[in-house]
């Protein structure tokens, strides 16, 4: 058995590539129909609108405006608390 072979191999649902030490993430703002926000996670805002997909039903979904968003850090979050869906 080599060395590769001993490493723990990923599950179907993990992935090396989804690491945030190797490829930094960032949070995102997107503004919703109703005029909250909702806030998403990833390395772009595609991605992030991606990752949060796994977890919102289509009509969720089809209430973000996928081009309206803001990019920030976690400090600013507190900020906007109160906008959120």
């Amino acid at each position: 058995m080599t060395k590769a072979d001993r490493r723990l191999r990923p599950g179907p649902f993990v992935s090396t590539l989804m690491s945030s030490f190797s490829n930094p993430h960032f949070m995102y703002l997107f503004s919703l129909k109703n005029g909250k926000k909702r806030l998403a996670y990833g390395q772009s805002p595609e991605d992030a609108l991606e990752i949060i997909s796994y977890r919102l039903t289509t009509e969720e979904m089809d209430e973000i405006v996928r081009d309206d968003y803001i990019k920030i850090s976690q400090r600013k979050l507190q900020e906007y608390v109160d906008d959120l869906a």
